[in-house]
């Protein structure tokens, strides 16, 4: 059976830093396309960071790039999301998701993966 599954969300002071794991089950991440994405109430989700499973090269939303690090262990089967100077802004509902599915490069749209993860929330407030 396919299963994400995040932890590491939590509630953090604007400035600090908190890394985010996500565990995959029924699947290797070594040839998968993964990503991180998050929801922030009465917002649609957006697209975070993801790594392409052809090349292994990241891609990261305007919104986040030079502060988060996406990254995966394939010995853990497991995928992070290091996320440091955080901003209130960057409150939101996290999710990790995957795809078999081949791209030339991964992309931040939602209908492109077919794997989700149940979420974990980071709340950035002081």
């Amino acid at each position: 059976q396919v299963q994400l599954v995040e932890s590491g969300g939590g509630l953090v002071q604007p400035g600090e830093s908190l890394r985010l794991s996500c565990a995959a089950f029924g699947f290797t991440l070594d040839n998968v396309a993964i990503g991180w994405f998050r929801q922030a109430p009465g917002k649609e989700r957006e697209g975070v960071s993801c790594i392409s499973s052809n090349d292994g090269s990241t891609y990261y939303g305007e919104s986040v790039k030079g502060r988060f690090t996406i990254s995966k262990d394939n010995a853990k089967n497991t995928m992070y999301l290091q996320m440091n100077s955080l901003k209130p802004e960057d409150t939101a509902v996290y999710y990790c998701t995957a795809t078999p599915r081949v791209f030339r490069q991964c992309r931040l749209f939602r209908y492109e993966y077919d794997y989700w993860g149940q979420g974990t929330q980071v709340t950035v407030s002081s």
